[in-house]
């Protein structure tokens, strides 16, 4: 499995594990996933979008306000990073 495949199912583990991971858990993995979606996307030729749609904006504050997260509201933000992610890499491996 690749780097890219392995952060995938972190992200789903950690979906699933949700009320069970402590708030730099969830912060660290959020950074990540936001990290990794804008060099994919770069590597793409994928443009974001600066409108409230684009995931990272949600990304983003869901990192911000990780402290008062539900574990559903967690469990979202990792299911649609895991998603964004994995599309992408389906992208990318198109390309080559």
């Amino acid at each position: 499995m690749s780097l890219t495949t392995d952060f995938i199912a972190e992200l789903i583990r950690a979906a699933n594990e949700a009320d069970r991971l402590t708030r730099f858990e969830i912060k660290r993995l959020l950074n990540r996933s936001i990290v990794t979606i804008r060099d994919m996307r770069e590597q793409t030729g994928i443009q974001g979008s600066n409108r409230t749609k684009d995931v990272l904006i949600d990304l983003h504050l869901a990192a911000a306000r990780a402290d008062a997260l539900s574990a559903a509201e967690i469990r979202d933000a990792f299911l649609d990073a895991a998603d964004i992610i994995r599309t992408l890499k389906i992208a990318l491996d198109g390309k080559d």
